[in-house]
């Protein structure tokens, strides 16, 4: 596995790639080790540095989840979100056919945070948690951001 870890406005964010597809990213507190950037993280850092700068409104890498069939299904439907658009989990579970506690489970169980937008699932009544770095601040940042944060007042 290789990896590159970037700055952000919301912290060190590091990708891990392995076998040419982008599997792990977030925020890491501690040393900062990089391995060779290959070209696939390399794309992934730009893409990254131009959703941070608010020219890119949808990644387009390489992914996958090495995770559960369900942690598999609940990412692709959160990369289907659109830009500066929400869900809440309530409509996540309906149309992952589980609970809404279930659905919470797999949003704090992606392993791709920011490229595949957990942020941008809200609870029915406020934000909900997001389990990146920095917490919900993190999470209210990302959805200002991307224009959501009419939905936070």
């Amino acid at each position: 596995m290789a990896e590159l870890t970037v700055a952000t406005p919301t912290g060190p964010f590091t990708l891990v790639e392995a076998e040419g597809t982008l599997v792990a990213c977030g925020w890491r507190n501690g040393p900062q080790d990089t391995t060779e950037a290959t070209p696939v993280l390399q794309e992934a850092a730009a893409q990254l540095d131009a959703y941070f700068a608010g020219r890119l409104t949808r990644f387009d890498l390489p992914w996958r989840v090495d995770r559960s069939p369900f942690q598999a299904e609940a990412c692709a439907l959160m990369a289907a979100i659109p830009f500066g658009e929400t869900i809440t989990y309530g409509d996540m579970a309906r149309a992952l056919g589980v609970s809404a506690q279930a659905a919470g489970r797999g949003c704090g169980g992606n392993p791709l945070p920011v490229i595949v937008p957990c942020h941008r699932v809200l609870a029915t009544n406020g934000l909900g948690g997001f389990s990146g770095s920095g917490g919900v601040e993190t999470k209210v940042w990302l959805l200002r951001h991307e224009g959501a944060a009419g939905l936070l007042i």
